[in-house]
């Protein structure tokens, strides 16, 4: 099987100096990608506490974590980004661990308030789904 290739940060729509804050980080995430993210921003990613507008967001969530709290926690990081700013759910690939049921993120999404676009390959073991508000065109 040949393997896919990985999102670089560019393709995460984040330019060098934004600002980008991490949800739900854990010892499991793909220090590959928050590595690529850093180096192209030129900033280290920020957590859950940063209490500020920021340019970006990444989720990382597991099957496990119930549906309810990923669409809270997509709730808590859309107040928290400028308009318009990328806005990322990163899962486990099927068949990883913590690999979660298709449709969860999308529902989640729509309690959210949101549209969640097709899930895209972000790196090995995990996949990126690029969340955008209701009535926003790609």
């Amino acid at each position: 099987m040949a393997e896919t290739t990985t999102y670089t940060a560019e393709e995460f729509g984040f330019h060098p100096g934004d600002i980008v804050q991490e949800w739900m980080w854990d010892d499991d995430v793909d220090d590959g990608i928050r590595t690529r993210i850093e180096d192209l921003t030129g900033e280290e990613l920020v957590d859950e506490d940063y209490d500020a507008a920021v340019d970006g967001v990444i989720i990382w969530w597991r099957d496990g974590d119930a549906e309810d709290d990923l669409a809270d926690t997509i709730m808590d990081a859309s107040a928290m980004v400028n308009k318009g700013a990328p806005f990322w759910v990163l899962t486990p690939k099927p068949g990883r661990p913590g690999a979660s049921a298709p449709g969860v993120v999308s529902n989640a999404a729509k309690t959210a308030g949101m549209n969640a676009l097709m899930p895209t390959t972000a790196s090995k073991d995990w996949n990126a789904t690029q969340l955008r508000a209701f009535g926003k065109g790609k």
